[in-house]
């Protein structure tokens, strides 16, 4: 490891300017024009077989090694930014008002274009690597939309590596386990359905389902220990219309970290 990051070292300054190129200038899904163009200028300098416009904005660079072998694996990041607001403060803070780098992707894509160097100018492996930049990862299912305009059927791979940057681990340090290992999150809708009481004299005769739902909501989470996070969705929330007899409950879900990680399937609870 210690020889792999002084031979890296060389790479350091170009690397940081790159990726704080990327934070000045973020962009959301499908829309990474500036960034796919300035990774396939790289990729394309270094001497890598380049592909863009996959997904609209993806850029897949393919390099074969000087040994003999027909494996081929993947390596992945992703481009896009979020539809944030940063507090200003760092110099290469972003000149996109609304828009910021909050989830390390710009750091994704300078760390994948190390690699790509790297190996670029010290291809001493057998087969082949293909470094897939992908826009879109944030909520739009860019990945899908790469594999359904035939990422794997042009670029074909025994395996596919990723990672993401965690803050608070030591520097140097990599973490992997056996199986599933980060946190998802997902959308689900719940109806609960009641009776009106519009008026005074007929408030009493409605039925009010919003005492189930707020049972419902408090009962996932000891039943289902791995849910960690059953909210209104940002920009929905509950709509509390008993007087229309009707509450419906837009819920996010993520799974914890630090339990087992499973997969969470709404399904679960229909006719519970």
């Amino acid at each position: 490891m210690s020889d792999l990051v002084a031979a890296l070292k060389p790479y350091e300054a170009e690397l940081i300017a790159i990726r704080q190129d990327i934070h000045r200038h973020p962009e959301t899904g499908f829309e990474e024009s500036r960034t796919a163009a300035l990774v396939a200028e790289r990729l394309r300098a270094w001497g890598l077989d380049v592909t863009e416009g996959i997904a609209t904005t993806g850029v897949v660079a393919t390099l074969k090694g000087r040994r003999p072998g027909q494996r081929a694996i993947g390596l992945r990041a992703d481009l896009d930014a979020l539809n944030i607001q940063e507090v200003p403060g760092r110099a290469h803070g972003s000149t996109i008002p609304g828009k910021m780098h909050a989830c390390g992707h710009d750091g994704h894509t300078a760390m994948l274009l190390g690699a790509a160097r790297y190996l670029s100018e010290n291809p001493d492996f057998g087969g082949t690597v293909n470094f897939i930049f992908q826009p879109a990862e944030e909520g739009l299912g860019g990945g899908k939309v790469m594999i359904d305009e035939g990422l794997f059927e042009r670029f074909p791979v025994d395996a596919v590596y990723g990672m993401h940057n965690m803050p608070g681990l030591p520097v140097g340090e990599f973490h992997t386990r056996v199986g599933p290992f980060m946190a998802a999150s997902d959308t689900w809708k719940v109806t609960f359905h009641g009776t009106g009481g519009h008026g005074g004299a007929g408030a009493h005769l409605a039925t009010d389902p919003t005492i189930p739902q707020a049972h419902f909501v408090l009962g996932l989470h000891p039943d289902h220990p791995q849910i960690v996070v059953a909210s209104p969705c940002s920009g929905h929330g509950f709509k509390f219309a008993s007087v229309l007899g009707e509450v419906l409950a837009d819920l996010a879900t993520k799974q914890s970290t630090d339990k087992p990680i499973s997969l969470f399937r709404p399904e679960r609870f229909i006719g519970a």
